[in-house]
């Protein structure tokens, strides 16, 4: 998700590169535990082949397992879903066994519903991380025909802004009412299948969505968190950093890294500096990012979302490198305080307000971009405590789940498939200096799919 060639901040002052984080000084060996990594996703990835082969999701506590998205058909998302993290890690055996089960099952022909957003992020994306990783072009033909299944969620708006929710057999559409992370987070899966493919209709088409979206932000920058997809109308006046606003201005950055897309870049800077300027909060000597009201930046509440805590990785992407690392620091204390960072908390009185866990990756995922940029094995530390923590309370016997409760610890039989993708991914990268990647040209999606930079034996 870095951008090698140059950062270029709000102010549009640029921060060179001159050397890979390989190449930085570091106060110990990481090599031992990039392999621990590698060894738990074998270990869990082994458990996956005997009890849940093909299916969406294991349920790592009984062995059974669940689908996702569609309700009752399964797309083998855990095999996509983690295909390129296999292939980084050198699994080659478990990597050629995930893409002989695509090539021979996958059909995307189903009388079913999916989410445009989550089947983007993760499906096409997955598909195209895998290509990216071995060039198989039947990859790249199943990739192709699902992006068309999904294309007329976009064209029957008016505004080129998606619906929600598509029948992939029939088009029919449902869910009018969407928010910026499920209008604007399309731009680099669909690039690089338009670039692959040569044909423009799928950037063209996320490029418009994230427009008429940013063209919409009120008269002091802002965006609010819902929207009627045909008429532009406004449903919220919540402006928000985390969910479901966070991967738009992620994409608005990626748009810019990944495709050179300099209107990207000026809409990433206009969203910044608005955010910058009204919704950084400071409470018990710690920065957060604060809920405001859209039109008029007054506070609306103290709640924080962990999903937000990628935050502080993409600001330091864009420029805002000291905000982003203190924005980070103050996740990583919730993260000492509790073990593993609660799905919500308040700011305030340091309390959650939600104590589940849901294996979230956003506070190694913005280890890693700041490590990417610094080299500071401060990053590398917290995302240690965040992986050992996993293995001591995450692990059940058949894979990784989540937890029920943060505060006893107990856990809940399921596993997301972004934990396949994400954080393992994140771990295996700051820990291992991975030998197929090409750190100074790396890109990663918002679903840890590698879109740039793998290095093909």
């Amino acid at each position: 998700m870095i951008n090698r060639r140059a950062l270029l901040g709000a102010g549009g002052s640029a921060l060179l590169l001159t050397q890979g984080p390989a190449a930085l000084a570091t106060t110990s060996d990481w090599r031992p535990l990039g392999e621990d990594v590698r060894s738990e996703m074998r270990w869990a990835w082994r458990n996956y082949r005997e009890h849940a082969w093909g299916k969406d999701q294991i349920k790592p506590i009984s062995g059974g397992f669940e689908s996702f998205p569609l309700k009752d058909h399964h797309l083998g998302l855990t095999i996509i879903e983690a295909l390129d993290t296999l292939w980084i890690m050198g699994l080659d055996d478990e990597f050629r066994d995930g893409v002989d089960w695509v090539k021979a099952n996958i059909d995307f022909d189903v009388d079913g519903e999916v989410s445009v957003f989550e089947t983007a992020i993760r499906l096409v994306g997955g598909l195209l991380s895998a290509f990216h990783a071995c060039g198989d072009p039947v990859l790249l033909a199943k990739t192709r025909d699902l992006a068309e299944r999904l294309l007329p969620s976009f064209n029957a708006s008016p505004l080129g802004i998606p619906h929600r929710f598509i029948n992939l057999r029939t088009g029919a559409l449902r869910g009018t009412e969407t928010n910026p992370a499920e209008t604007g987070t399309f731009i680099p899966e669909f690039g690089f299948l338009s670039r692959a493919t040569g044909d423009d209709r799928y950037r063209a088409a996320a490029k418009r969505a994230q427009v008429s979206m940013f063209e919409r932000r009120s008269k002091i920058g802002l965006l609010a968190d819902a929207i009627d997809c045909m008429t532009g109308e406004w449903k919220s006046r919540r402006a928000t950093i985390g969910p479901p606003s966070d991967s738009y201005y992620e994409y608005l950055w990626d748009g810019w890294d990944l495709l050179g897309d300099r209107d990207c870049l000026a809409m990433y800077r206009a969203c910044t500096a608005a955010i910058l300027k009204y919704q950084p909060q400071q409470t018990g000597g710690h920065l957060w990012f604060v809920d405001v009201d859209f039109e008029t930046g007054e506070r609306i509440n103290w709640e924080q979302d962990e999903l937000a805590s990628f935050y502080g990785g993409l600001l330091a992407q864009g420029g805002a490198h000291a905000s982003g690392a203190a924005y980070t620091r103050s996740w990583a204390g919730v993260q000492s305080r509790f073990g593993i960072l609660p799905e919500e908390f308040d700011a305030a009185t340091m309390k959650p307000t939600s104590v589940t866990n849901s294996l979230r990756p956003e506070l190694a995922d913005a280890c890693l971009n700041l490590w990417l940029l610094d080299g500071r094995d401060e990053w590398r530390a917290i995302a240690r405590n965040h992986y050992l923590a996993m293995k001591r309370w995450n692990k059940a016997r058949y894979g990784y789940a989540d937890l029920a409760d943060v505060t006893t610890k107990a856990q809940a039989d399921h596993c997301p498939g972004y934990w396949w993708s994400e954080q393992m991914k994140y771990y295996y990268l700051m820990f291992a200096n991975a030998p197929r990647v090409d750190y100074r040209r790396l890109y990663l999606s918002t679903e840890g799919n590698v879109l740039r930079g793998l290095r093909r034996r």
